[in-house]
């Protein structure tokens, strides 16, 4: 049996595609600590370890996550085989061997490559070997899921992924500042035009036909941000499985982290 006990790793960010690192590396034995918001910005909060900061806790794929309240109860958690969240912005004091950057926030928010034995982030905003050991590729894609060594990820198109024939029709954006409120919940199948929930008054209406499969907690929004996710496959399963982008990018990282304990080893 390989044990991987002794190599906590720490997320930052608990979103659907960082659950699918989260799960992976869960799921083979490393011990996993989320770090999120107060109010997570996920949409995909089915399949999302941030929904345990307002749910209390979540199974995802049977794997347990579970909100707690300090650095030394989330690490006596990861012991335990729970994936503890902890709302914190920064890294806490806590004896750690890696660090993923899972935010997809397009830019650097302060990682740095001191942070752990290995940094490895998603996406682009990074340079691996200035920012980071390692970025792994979000874009979907032949590049889905590589682990880049040297250099950077594809920039940002600002287009989503084609999924069932859509793209940036399938994902909508706050049209302004206000309160955000829902009519309808996941699983929910909607037609283009319908009022899915509104934002300071104003409806929010579906541009395609589909099945609601994200949603941002109603609460403050600002214009601009990402606030709901519509599926044309139609397909109730996946509301509630880890995506197969998620799990293409948690692979990549686990490759990182077992390249990185190889040569470590030599």
């Amino acid at each position: 049996m390989i044990d991987f006990s002794d190599h906590t790793v720490v997320v930052r960010g608990g979103g659907d595609i960082g659950s699918g690192i989260i799960w992976r590396l869960r799921r083979v034995g490393f011990p996993v600590v989320v770090l999120e918001l107060e109010r997570p910005l996920t949409i995909r909060r089915t399949v999302a370890y941030s929904t345990a900061v307002t749910a209390g806790s979540i199974v995802i794929d049977g794997i347990e996550g579970r909100r707690v309240d300090s650095a030394n109860a989330a690490m006596a958690a990861a012991s335990h085989r729970v994936v503890p969240v902890l709302v914190s912005p920064g890294i806490p004091d806590m004896p750690i061997s890696v660090v993923i950057d899972a935010r997809l926030a397009k830019r650097n928010l302060g990682t740095a490559i001191d942070h752990a034995s290995l940094v490895v982030a998603l996406g682009p905003g990074f340079m691996a070997g200035e920012d980071c050991h390692a970025v792994v590729e979000t874009m979907r894609g032949h590049d889905l899921g590589r682990v880049i060594w040297s250099g950077s990820a594809a920039a940002n198109t600002g287009v989503p992924g084609l999924i069932g024939g859509a793209s940036g029709d399938r994902v909508l954006h706050a049209g302004q500042d206000g309160a955000l409120s829902w009519d309808v919940t996941y699983g929910d199948v909607v037609e283009r035009g319908q009022i899915l929930g509104h934002v300071g008054g104003s409806a929010i209406r579906s541009r395609i036909d589909g099945m609601v499969r994200g949603l941002l907690l109603p609460g403050s929004v600002v214009k601009g941000l990402k606030i709901a996710d519509i599926d044309p496959r139609v397909d109730p399963a996946a509301i509630h499985h880890i995506s197969d982008k998620a799990l293409s990018v948690g692979g990549g990282v686990l490759e990182a982290i077992l390249v990185w304990l190889n040569d470590a080893a030599r």
